[in-house]
């Protein structure tokens, strides 16, 4: 009687020899356990071949990095006193700032993409809503020390709104379709 070790029909996890699995990579053929699979549109995949595939989608030069992280902080900035005037429409205003950002941003880099090129252009777009939003909220405590009350919080709401609702909307527009 063979022994289940010694079956030839019985596979074995390439990164993990002990582990036996049915599953093969869709690309390369290698067989992978459930913890090594990567559950793609077109099937599992191993590791290696997702982050081959994520390389061919890497396409943004040098150059696009500065482009995106100036251009969204610029942009984010100018809306940032749009959303203050505002008020209560900043609710609306911010996603359509965001929305303009990563639109403005993508032409800016003739749609190239990689990883961190949203992710810069996301943090140019806090950082740009940063201004106003210390300002308010220096404002805000001085008043409070001062014994002025409440009065500027909803200013400071709002630009926090803001400051959220463009960044997110920037980066989850920008950030397209991952593989994880």
């Amino acid at each position: 009687m063979a022994s289940p070790n010694t079956d030839p029909t019985v596979l074995h996890c390439y990164r993990h020899p002990d582990r036996e699995t049915m599953l093969r990579c869709s690309r390369c053929e290698r067989p992978i356990c459930s913890e090594c699979a990567v559950l793609t549109p077109t099937g599992y995949r191993c590791r290696e071949c997702i982050r081959g595939q994520q390389k061919a989608f890497d396409t943004s030069r040098w150059s696009d990095y500065p482009i995106a992280f100036i251009l969204a902080g610029g942009l984010s900035f100018a809306g940032s006193y749009l959303a203050a005037m505002l008020g209560f429409f900043t609710i609306f205003i911010a996603p359509i700032a965001g929305l303009a950002v990563a639109e403005v941003v993508r032409w800016a880099v003739r749609k190239r993409r990689s990883m961190l090129l949203f992710r810069l252009a996301a943090l140019g777009a806090a950082l740009g809503a940063a201004p106003l939003l210390l300002i308010n909220l220096i404002g805000f405590i001085v008043m409070l020390s001062a014994g002025g009350g409440l009065g500027g919080l909803l200013g400071l709401v709002w630009n926090g709104l803001y400051a959220f609702l463009v960044t997110s909307t920037a980066y989850y527009r920008l950030s397209g379709i991952q593989l994880r």
